[in-house]
């Protein structure tokens, strides 16, 4: 059963979600929020799973909840899975870099909500929807976000490279292991090794840091 917290400041879009959500026979909603240090309270009480956050709530809002959630030891197998009400809003790119696993608009079809939940709760990153490339590439492109020293990449292999770059096309582990020419297996090894060296949570942050270090050029992908 995938354990889920709803974070929105307007009762009645919690509301739907719930019903949406709970439509699914393996997904609960185990509390809902108003504001993000309610979302930390609760994702300290609930054990959840994935926090469907919205970034725009008074008090503390989404993107400091999602940073302090990243960066809390305790809350290391929670996922964060933004919503946003245009695909363009600017702070979805500085969540992603403070931690989250993906994003999706409020009017995403409600089989394609269930699904989300579903990929960001395995820890995987929900990344691969052409729109979310083009809105970190476009983003970056234009220098929102602060870069990261190229020195950050001097930790990865020739090899860890390879598979960050295309990582940051979106492409899954299948993908990687068939361009690559190695198995699945050894092309998941390398991503989460990446991860480890760079101290990331998931996929999503290997992209952003993929766009960040110049190791992919925005555009591509």
């Amino acid at each position: 059963m995938t354990r889920v917290i709803l974070a929105d400041d307007q009762a009645l879009v919690r509301a739907g979600f719930r019903v949406l959500l709970e439509s699914a026979a393996d997904i609960e909603v185990v509390g809902e929020a108003g504001d993000g240090q309610a979302v930390i309270d609760l994702a300290h009480d609930t054990a959840a799973d994935v926090v469907l956050m919205d970034l725009r709530m008074p008090g503390v809002d989404g993107l400091e909840a999602t940073r302090r959630i990243a960066a809390d030891p305790a809350l290391g197998e929670l996922r964060v899975l933004v919503l946003t009400t245009f695909e363009a809003d600017e702070y979805v790119f500085e969540a992603l870099r403070a931690g989250a696993s993906g994003f999706l608009v409020k009017d995403t079809e409600p089989e394609d909500l269930i699904n989300a939940v579903r990929v960001v709760a395995r820890g995987e990153a929900l990344l691969s929807p052409s729109v979310t490339r083009r809105l970190i590439a476009n983003i970056a492109g234009r220098g929102r976000a602060r870069p990261i020293d190229s020195v950050t990449l001097s930790v990865l292999t020739e090899r860890e490279r390879e598979v960050l770059t295309l990582v940051a096309g979106g492409r899954t582990n299948d993908e990687i292991a068939a361009t690559l020419y190695m198995s699945p297996l050894t092309a998941k090894t390398h991503v989460n090794r990446a991860m480890v060296k760079l101290h990331v949570r998931d996929r999503a942050q290997l992209v952003v840091i993929a766009y960040e270090t110049g190791l992919v050029t925005p555009g591509l992908g």
